[in-house]
């Protein structure tokens, strides 16, 4: 019996604050995060566009939409992974991000990548 294909890219993102950019008294919060994409399925699947969900501490909602992640659209065989880093600027001093990968099998299958929610919090606002 032929293995059944799997279709699967972990998402693992790692956010900092950047204070060096960021400015309080204009309610300018800048972070920067890393994500890597990896393919723990068993087709190759590319990474056509990307969904992004930004809240901040005041319930404000920014969505991004758009082709790649930072001018790249990897193919990814199975096993393998790709890293990038990226950033956004909120006004409070907190917020989250949630969102997904467009991705689009070898074989033509469509499929989204969910992106986990993380949270950008400057350091020791949050306990």
């Amino acid at each position: 019996m032929a293995e059944s294909k799997k279709y699967e890219i972990e998402v693992l993102v790692a956010s900092h604050y950047i204070s060096e950019q960021s400015d309080t008294a204009i309610n300018r919060h800048v972070f920067s995060y890393s994500v890597t994409l990896r393919n723990v399925g068993n087709v190759p699947a590319q990474l056509i566009s990307r969904h992004w969900i930004i809240t901040d501490a005041e319930n404000r909602v920014q969505e991004v939409r758009g082709l790649g992640v930072v001018g790249h659209q990897p193919l990814l065989k199975p096993g393998q992974s790709f890293e990038y880093s990226s950033g956004c600027q909120l006004a409070t001093a907190v917020g989250t991000m949630k969102g997904c990968y467009q991705m689009t099998a070898e074989d033509g299958v469509q499929f989204d990548a969910p992106i986990p929610e993380f949270v950008l919090s400057m350091p020791r606002v949050l306990h």
